[in-house]
């Protein structure tokens, strides 16, 4: 009976312009499920979309659930919301709404889109919940501007909190609360500036990674209650280690409870099928064209970085945004109005977005994984960019991966697969990513494509991820790759931690964190990573030996790198060397420490006044196998 609902809303007539606009971005304020005080009486309010119900009413635990006991009324402006208190229903209420449609009278039961807490899958309900943290980041919040800045150093561990390590004895995934302790502490002992967390926002399906959405503002269940998850964040922060979040804004499943035909109609979802749907990933694609769509998806943005101090968005599969025929044979897309293959909704999306999260937080990135040659990716929305921080640089790690796979015999006829990154490298803000993707669906592991002997595989990872960290850009590793897992990634397990006894691995896991502290310590590898200013080859062509050597450049120092990409020592090595001042070794990737060979090498040198390579002075080095030397002035 419709007296069960008292008449009370949370919106404005300025806040259902701007929801109607598309220019809501606090949206998680009004909609969703609030506990309230009202004229003493305590209960719940409730606020939902659905322009094409008939009736909504909440069911739940509170009435048994039982249709039309506690109806919601429609705002009288036409905006298609629903809302309205309910007295007695208090945080811990496990509701959904049920929703008959004026859409041939078709009847949906929903999850809350804006619930903060859903049921433990695969439970389906949502959770008045009164979220209530408890931040003592306030250090590290007012000094993350330069902790996040472009000319800091990034270093991203990437993590799938339920395959991370688990508690074997009990075969379940560790909480919130034991990643807090376990996880920062070893990814501070690993010296990575900041951990990526693979989507954490409320999924149905194990085997999706949490890549398949429905509860876009609650962290999963899974692992712990939202004030544990903020402890997680907390403790990352206190640690001095930056949190992102991967953050799906490109398709969503079609389970019952979901986003999907919520009021009966393609709400969320873009009607036409031709764009509304990923054969790919058999989900749904949103209407990037629709207002209300558009505010939720840069609602949800900026929730995280405001109720979680997330430092951080990494947007997943922005190439299938950007492209209406992606992965669609011919007659499947339809091109846009003027003819073209881009989805200029889509585009128009993203760029507000980034405005959006740049305007609110600007001491925060974005970071798009884009796999095409779209351009001014990470150009700002100012100049013509679709406005991102970063993006990864998928081109590298294709061609990086397929050049070491390689037995090193072959390299020097494959030379190009490595230098060429550096012809495109400053064309946009790049992150050099080996990530999930990379150790799944038969691929391998990173080790696991490594040639040659036990030796031989452990010196090539050594050399690779030297290369990657030598490299211009930022870095993102993921977990298992930094200490040389051998079997592939499996998200129903856990890493093979028993690996990390055995010495071959440890020095994986050493070299790992060397690197970190020289990408730190070293400004000439970061200062000036994403500009041309940072780079300039000494050679690149010395295809016959296969090596290549290259000047990392800060604003007042610079480091030189020689990269030996075969297992045969290169003895009397001769480099041009753009000073003539005295050069101290940083690092060498071939110390017994890592499970090198520990060939002698020069620790420190001034070089001689001899041309070579187009320089005036020039020094002869013993290059190790398979290794690399880093020397600084």
């Amino acid at each position: 009976m419709m007296a069960h609902v008292i008449t009370y809303s949370r919106f404005t007539d300025f806040d259902i312009d701007l929801f109607k606009s598309g220019k809501h971005y606090r949206l998680y304020e009004k909609f969703g499920s609030h506990v309230m005080n009202i004229d003493g009486v305590e209960g719940t309010y409730f606020a939902v979309w659905a322009p094409s119900a008939k009736t909504v009413s909440v069911i739940g635990d509170f009435n048994f659930w039982t249709e039309k006991e506690h109806q919601l009324q429609v705002r009288w402006d036409s905006s298609g919301i629903w809302e309205g208190f309910i007295p007695g229903v208090a945080h811990g209420a496990t509701y959904k709404y049920k929703i008959q449609s004026s859409h041939n009278n078709i009847v949906t039961e929903k999850a809350d889109p804006y619930a903060r807490r859903c049921e433990h899958p695969p439970r389906t309900g949502s959770i008045v919940y009164d979220y209530k943290p408890k931040w003592n980041d306030q250090e590290w919040m007012t000094s993350r501007k330069k902790n996040n800045a472009l000319d800091a150093p990034y270093s991203v561990y990437e993590v799938h909190l339920g395959s991370w390590k688990r508690k074997l004895e009990e075969n379940r995934s560790l909480s919130y609360h034991e990643l807090s302790i376990d996880l920062v502490a070893y990814a501070k002992e690993m010296q990575f500036t900041h951990i990526e967390f693979m989507p954490i926002m409320e999924y149905p399906y194990d085997p999706s990674w949490g890549y398949q959405i429905t509860g876009y503002f609650a962290p999963t269940a899974r692992f712990g209650y939202p004030e544990e998850f903020q402890e997680l964040v907390n403790a990352c922060h206190n640690a001095g280690i930056g949190v992102l979040l991967d953050w799906v804004p490109s398709h969503f499943p079609e389970d019952a409870h979901g986003l999907g035909y919520f009021d009966g109609t393609h709400l969320y979802e873009h009607p036409d099928r031709k764009r509304g749907y990923h054969q790919d990933w058999k989900s749904l694609i949103f209407n990037y064209g629709r207002n209300e769509v558009k505010s939720f998806l840069i609602s949800n943005a900026l929730f995280w970085l405001d109720q979680y101090h997330i430092d951080g968005l990494r947007v997943d599969a922005v190439a299938s945004m950007l492209f209406l025929d992606y992965s669609r044979e011919e007659g499947e897309w339809d091109p846009n109005i003027y003819g073209g293959r881009e989805n200029l909704e889509a585009i128009a999306f993203l760029k507000e977005m980034n405005e959006a999260v740049y305007l609110n937080y600007p001491d925060t990135q974005t970071i798009a994984e884009e796999s095409t040659s779209f351009p001014m990716v990470s150009a700002p929305t100012s100049v013509g960019g679709l406005g991102f921080g970063m993006k990864w640089m998928m081109g590298w790690m294709h061609d990086t991966l397929q050049y070491f796979k390689k037995e090193p015999i072959y390299r020097r006829h494959h030379q190009n697969d490595l230098t060429f990154s550096m012809t495109y490298a400053f064309t946009e803000n790049f992150m050099l990513p080996l990530s999930h993707d990379e150790v799944v669906y038969g691929k391998s592991s990173i080790l696991g494509r490594m040639p040659g002997d036990e030796w031989q595989k452990f010196a090539n990872l050594r050399l690779l991820y030297s290369y990657m960290f030598t490299h211009p850009g930022g870095t993102l590793l993921m977990m298992g790759s930094e200490f040389g897992q051998h079997e592939e990634w499996d998200f129903n397990g856990s890493l093979d931690w028993h690996l990390t006894n055995f010495e071959p691995h440890q020095g994986i896991q050493e070299v790992i964190k060397d690197l970190n502290r020289l990408y730190k310590k070293q400004k000439a590898l970061h200062e000036k990573q994403f500009s041309k200013e940072g780079f300039e080859w000494i050679s690149y062509d010395d295809h016959e030996n296969s090596v290549i050597s290259y000047i990392r450049k800060g604003k007042d120092s610079h480091l030189v790198v020689v990269c030996n990409m075969t297992p045969v020592v290169r003895d009397h090595y001769r480099i041009g060397l753009p000073t003539s001042k005295k050069y101290k070794l940083l690092f060498n990737s071939d110390e017994m420490k890592y499970g090198g060979s520990d060939r002698v090498v020069k620790k420190s040198f001034t070089p001689q006044e001899k041309d070579w390579q187009n320089r005036k002075q020039s020094i002869e080095l013993r290059l190790p196998p398979l290794g690399v030397l880093v020397y600084g002035v």
